[in-house]
């Protein structure tokens, strides 16, 4: 993702419905670049995507370890 829109588009997709998750994403995308990894993540429902991003569930493809480490790292 390289334009200014493809980042609107990512920016508009992290705001989520668990605040916590919200949380965690405004800071990832303030300190990492956009990437297609990290939308692919975002098409997850929010509970899926929470249990990954907090540790608890390590259903993700293995593709995506790299982004979800960062996540994890925030």
């Amino acid at each position: 993702m390289t334009n200014s829109i493809d980042t609107n588009r990512l920016k508009w997709k992290c705001r989520r419905g668990l605040l916590e998750l919200d949380l965690v994403l405004e800071r990832y995308v303030k300190t990492n670049p956009p990437d297609e990894r990290l939308s692919e993540l975002l098409d997850l429902p929010d509970n899926d995507l929470w249990d990954i991003v907090c540790g608890r569930s390590d259903r993700y493809a293995s593709h995506l370890r790299e982004t979800v480490a960062r996540l994890r790292a925030v």
